[in-house]
């Protein structure tokens, strides 16, 4: 709202200051100071009206350090970081930009699963809440929605760089004379490789005749995965204090590189990445994610003083998604979400050889002291701070590996 204030301001009246609403580095810090201050300052109320309203946490025995000191603990403050990120956004952005409309779309969509899992784990007193294949079908239905507007929405481009021999300005090129005309396209970029471009479509050349028109298939099964993954991904990590949100700030600080980068003529041009027109609108959003994760984790660091409960961990995981695909990054997400992918497939390993060993022995077996992999480690004796802190360490190291793939091909 802001944006269209103040660019009406510097049209009609030439307000002085007023042009630098037309620049995305600048409203992307604005962003990041407003969610942190969002997030910090009226945090704090929110946790207190949880409290009052008796919104806490039910802890399970699971045999942990500290876990009983944990229950009742605030819990859905995911909606502290959903606050915090959408206000900044509804503010300064391009409302009419797709990606936008898209993760705002993602956000709502998937805090209203997480809350109302969380609703019934604390006011119906169901344990496990929302029964799992009814976030399946949640997580699926906004995978459809992300898949079929990423394919067929006219607004979704790329522009791809042109060969040497089509180049027409020899001398004097403006950074537009490397890049072809705007157009569709189901190509992302697969990292490490030289001509690391892969088109989805070639999954389905085996069918012959016209199949990229049937592109959108296999383009919108990926997508539907890896929200899917990557949701619960985020929802297993966040299991001690701090450990979700510190890693996903890292995560998203390092995509909003890329979609600055993805959406800069100059620098996508300079760093021979995919042009994608408009997605550098996605910078704000995401420097208003990352200031509300920060702002959350003031409150999240151990001794958690509030959970962000599935309300926060499914929305994190959603956006993260989105936002990878967006840039056509998206296989780069079991490198900088790798934190994630151990979580998963740590769990994934421990309930296949539970069940293995257990047909085959009459006694399950366990590879881990207990899943996800964080708790492995608590049940080693490590303290969960101890432990958060070297998976931040970790993210830091797989952030850095997936910057480095913009020039390692």
């Amino acid at each position: 709202m802001l944006y269209y204030l103040f660019n009406y301001l510097e049209q009609h009246y030439n307000l002085a200051g007023a042009g630098l609403f037309r620049y995305i580095t600048f409203r992307s810090a604005l962003a990041f100071v407003f969610a942190l201050f969002i997030a910090t300052f009226f945090g704090k109320r929110i946790i207190n009206k949880l409290r009052s309203l008796q919104i806490g946490e039910t802890v399970r025995d699971l045999g942990l350090d500290g876990q009983n000191e944990k229950a009742g603990t605030p819990t859905m403050g995911g909606l502290i970081i959903i606050i915090a990120t959408l206000v900044p956004v509804l503010l300064l952005t391009q409302l009419d930009n797709v990606y936008i409309i898209l993760l705002i779309t993602t956000t709502l969509w998937m805090g209203a699963i997480g809350f109302i899992d969380d609703y019934l784990k604390i006011y119906k007193k169901n344990k496990d809440g929302l029964k799992g294949r009814f976030k399946i079908v949640g997580q699926v239905g906004l995978g459809l929605i992300v898949g079929l507007v990423l394919y067929f929405n006219p607004n979704v481009t790329v522009k791809e760089e042109l060969q040497k021999d089509q180049i027409t300005a020899i001398e004097n090129q403006k950074p537009s004379s490397f890049f072809g005309e705007a157009k569709k396209s189901t190509k992302t970029t697969i990292p490490f490789f030289k001509n690391n471009e892969f088109d989805y479509a070639n999954l389905i050349s085996f069918i012959g005749g016209d199949y990229q028109k049937y592109a959108w298939i296999p383009f919108l099964l990926i997508v539907i995965f890896i929200i899917t993954a990557v949701s619960n991904g985020a929802n297993l990590t966040d299991g001690i204090d701090g450990l979700a949100a510190g890693t996903s700030a890292i995560i998203v600080a390092t995509l909003a590189v890329f979609a600055w980068v993805s959406g800069n003529l100059i620098f996508s041009n300079y760093l021979n990445v995919m042009f994608i027109p408009n997605s550098g609108e996605m910078t704000i959003f995401i420097s208003a994610f990352a200031g509300g994760l920060i702002g959350f984790l003031w409150y999240n660091t151990f001794p958690a003083q509030v959970f962000m409960g599935d309300t926060g961990s499914l929305t994190i995981g959603g956006i993260i998604a989105v936002i990878a695909f967006s840039v056509r990054k998206e296989m780069l997400i079991p490198i900088l979400a790798g934190i994630f992918l151990v979580e998963n497939v740590s769990v994934m390993i421990q309930v296949a050889w539970f069940k293995y060993t257990k047909k085959k022995y009459g006694e399950g077996r366990r590879v881990f002291l207990m899943s996800p992999l964080h708790h492995h480690y608590q049940k080693k004796g490590i303290h969960e701070s101890k432990i958060v802190t070297r998976f931040w360490i970790v993210g830091i190291m797989l952030a850095v590996l997936t910057i480095i793939t913009l020039k390692v091909r």
